[in-house]
């Protein structure tokens, strides 16, 4: 199986970038790291007569830390950039072990953040940690730049508000006061699987208060999405296991997963509510270190 012909531009800057996107319209596809474009390409489920490059766009390629901003990665940073990234080893460990755990590592040499997310895949298992944790997105086109929250960017499978001639250009990760943060997925096997259900938590402890709380949930609805009556039950309450248990059970009634070949839906909202609590216990018992994500598998489980 071939990719069909196509037409190839790689502009230098986001500027030029922008104009040939509105210029071509429909015809033309933003090409990043390009592991999920070019096998749609092949299987003919996208039609596409004009690949526009950010291969030159090295700028969107750097993890950097900005004083009073926070973690700013760039779209085009590999998931293995993540994984690999001195400082978000330091901060935040969870989004490195998320990317670590994804698909296989020839695939994380090429797949890029911001691909991961323009895809809106409700599976992916970057969108729920990133959300946790209160990212932001950068969005560049022709009639200049926008930012919103990552929560807000997607609008059903596969689509989101970003416009034809727009481009994601960056994720902020915003400096936040949050104890610990945590993603664990559950898969069909023990490496590079699709989450069948995925959770992201991040904490927030005074004492053994729990002061704030923010729980994702990937995989069980149309879109990544916040399990706020969950947060809402944990919020200024001190912590046990009881707790943690109710909002497992509350993030099990909010979720609305569906019964496909990799499991059916009463099996994911149990799954929802044992992982709610795992997430949620490492959060806050181990911090933002990673040591504790573990991709579970039906063998184990």
């Amino acid at each position: 199986m071939y990719l069909p012909d196509f037409d190839y531009y790689a502009p230098q800057n986001l500027e030029e970038a922008c104009s040939l996107l509105t210029h071509l319209g429909s015809k033309a596809k933003v090409l990043s790291g390009g592991t999920d474009l070019m096998v749609k390409m092949k299987h003919g489920v996208i039609s596409c007569e004009v690949l526009v490059s950010l291969k030159e766009l090295n700028e969107l390629k750097e993890i950097n830390y900005h004083q009073g901003k926070g973690v700013v990665v760039g779209a085009r940073a590999t998931h293995n950039d993540l994984v690999n990234s001195i400082i978000l080893n330091e901060k935040y460990l969870s989004i490195s072990e998320a990317a670590h755990h994804m698909a296989s590592n020839q695939i994380r040499n090429i797949g890029t953040v911001g691909g991961n997310i323009v895809n809106a895949v409700p599976s992916a298992d970057l969108p729920p940690i990133l959300i946790a944790l209160g990212a932001t997105l950068t969005l560049v086109g022709p009639e200049g730049e926008r930012t919103i929250p990552l929560e807000e960017f997607f609008t059903g499978p596969g689509r989101s508000v970003l416009a034809q001639n727009e481009i994601v250009t960056f994720i902020t990760i915003p400096n936040q006061p949050t104890t610990g943060s945590n993603y664990i997925k559950f898969g069909l096997r023990r490496s590079g699987a699709l989450a069948v259900i995925g959770v992201a938590s991040a904490v927030t402890m005074e004492g053994n208060i729990i002061k704030d709380a923010r729980i994702a949930l990937g995989a069980v609805a149309p879109v990544p999405m916040r399990a706020k009556e969950a947060e809402a039950i944990l919020i200024g309450k001190e912590y046990t296991d009881d707790l943690l248990e109710q909002a497992g059970v509350a993030a099990s009634k909010e979720c609305s997963p569906i019964s496909d070949i990799r499991g059916s839906v009463e099996y994911r909202r149990d799954m929802v509510r044992v992982f709610t609590k795992r997430s949620l216990k490492a959060a806050i018992t181990k911090g933002h270190s990673g040591e504790h994500l573990e991709t579970a598998h039906s063998n184990n489980i």
